[in-house]
């Protein structure tokens, strides 16, 4: 994740047994879709009865996304449920945002293997952060291709700029960020159309 786990207690004492199993969750996150921006946890009192002192708990987990913006799971335990063990919640919430990750990752990753077997694919350049030395390319309008500095082979990775179109040669197996290009070469110093 670039930006570090978020967990917030409203109307709630934290508790650490809550908090580790938040961040092992958001961690596994992480295995499904590699690039996740942030995650952002809030653990909630939603009602209480005066007549009880079993408290309910609500769960909303908040997963950024690059151009797909926020996933969203939330979980609600009622106070008959709950007998103070709030952990089914939190694993509720997790798993529905896990789905959602994982359908994202199937379109996205869905017949990779066919479209990425000829060499010499065209693609723009979507992200860079030179600071890390990596970026994505985008090819076909929909899958994105990570790259590193050393990937580069024609040109020099500083004169990239997003808008750039590329050609790539995919790699046959996937990198640290999901799908990554092999080689990237510079095809035009052209920007795409605005």
């Amino acid at each position: 994740m670039q930006r570090p786990l978020q967990i917030s207690y409203k109307n709630l004492d934290s508790s650490p047994t809550l908090d580790a199993l938040i961040q092992e969750r958001a961690a596994a996150l992480e295995r499904i879709h590699p690039r996740i921006v942030g995650c952002r946890v809030v653990v909630d009192v939603p009602h209480r009865g005066a007549e009880s002192a079993k408290v309910p708990i609500g769960i909303s987990v908040e997963v950024d996304v690059p151009n797909r913006g926020l996933i969203v799971g939330k979980d609600v335990q009622e106070r008959r449920e709950a007998k103070q063990d709030h952990m089914a919640a939190v694993n509720r919430a997790f798993e529905a945002v896990e789905r959602q990750l994982e359908r994202i990752s199937g379109l996205q990753h869905n017949g990779d293997a066919r479209r990425h077997a000829s060499a010499g694919q065209s693609g723009m350049i979507v992200s860079l952060f030179p600071e890390q030395n990596y970026g994505f390319i985008e090819i076909d309008n929909s899958t994105e291709l990570y790259f590193t500095r050393n990937a580069v082979v024609s040109g020099n990775f500083d004169d990239l700029e997003v808008g750039m179109m590329v050609q790539v040669t995919p790699a046959t197996q996937e990198g640290p960020m999901g799908p990554q290009a092999s080689s990237v070469r510079l095809a035009e110093k052209l920007r795409t159309p605005a």
